[in-house]
């Protein structure tokens, strides 16, 4: 049998914080979400002066990249590569923003962030979720 690391309160915590401060450093009005390994919301935080519409468009990034194993933005590159199919993918948010966090290798849950240009939501995701490594 097989284990790994789970994501607690703590480090959902230590990763919103990361996200939060890249994104002020920068005065970007974001959503930032924290979701496991399953997708199920661990951490959701709206910055002032954020659409409503990103507290639902983040948490859908951070599930794509937790059930995906892999960052939201590779199955926006395949839908417009030609890869239609995977618009039928049982995935909401197949856009950038939304990044696996890994420990020991495997994923254990994902950032999504929503609320600016999309390499600006993925710049804040990746240093939130690579917060936790070092």
């Amino acid at each position: 049998m097989q284990s790994k690391s789970v994501l607690t309160v703590v480090e959902a915590t230590r990763i919103l914080e990361a996200a939060r401060a890249e994104a002020e450093k920068n005065q970007w009005a974001v959503t930032i979400a924290v979701v496991d390994d399953g997708g199920h919301p661990l951490a959701l935080l709206r910055l002032d002066g954020c659409a409503p519409i990103g507290a639902y468009i983040a948490p859908e990034k951070a599930r794509t990249a937790a059930l995906g194993r892999r960052e939201s933005k590779q199955y926006e590159d395949m839908i417009n590569g030609g890869r239609t199919a995977f618009l039928s993918a049982p995935l909401v948010a197949t856009l950038e923003g939304g990044v696996p966090i890994v420990v020991d290798g495997q994923v254990v849950g994902a950032v999504g962030v929503s609320g600016v240009k999309p390499d600006q939501d993925s710049q804040v995701a990746r240093i939130a979720a690579n917060s936790l490594n070092g």
